[in-house]
């Protein structure tokens, strides 16, 4: 997807020169949320202040949220159907690696080394084994970052 966006921003449209676009990519991976809509609003921004981040993020937005809705919309006449639950079956493999691959490649820029591998460790055995909420895995992180950060100092 990035080498969409720079093909489209920065080479053909010009709107930003590459270096914006680099500075504005970082940003948007160190932001929470979703990294095209976060794209799209810092994009947005840069051209046209907070309307234009409202409209890029909608209309980055608005594709997904209408095929989504349409799925969900006639799967459950189909939910039983044996070549569904196939399908799915099917693909379940291939969810879990463009699930993994994003994961391996923040991991990478989050520079884990022996010390720190325990931290994502940790919280994927409390989530998937334990039953405990992400949310509060993100508030104890949040705090512990902080106050390691403080006592850095």
């Amino acid at each position: 997807m990035v080498p969409l966006l720079e093909s489209e921003i920065v080479d053909k449209g010009g709107y930003l020169s590459k270096e914006e676009f680099v500075d504005i990519m970082a940003v948007s991976q160190a932001s929470p949320g979703v990294f095209a809509i976060n794209m799209a609003s810092h994009i947005g921004n840069k051209l046209h202040g907070v309307k234009g981040g409202v409209v890029c993020s909608i209309g980055a937005a608005l594709p997904s949220i209408v095929i989504i809705l349409l799925i969900a919309m006639f799967f459950q006449a189909f939910k039983g159907n044996v070549y569904v639950e196939k399908f799915f079956r099917g693909i379940r493999p291939a969810v879990v690696a463009l699930i993994a691959a994003p994961c391996f490649s923040l991991a990478k820029s989050a520079k884990l080394t022996k010390q720190t591998l325990w931290i994502p460790v940790v919280s994927c055995v409390l989530i998937a084994f334990l039953g405990v909420s992400p949310i509060w895995i993100i508030l104890v992180a949040a705090v512990s970052g902080f106050v390691y950060g403080r006592l850095k100092k």
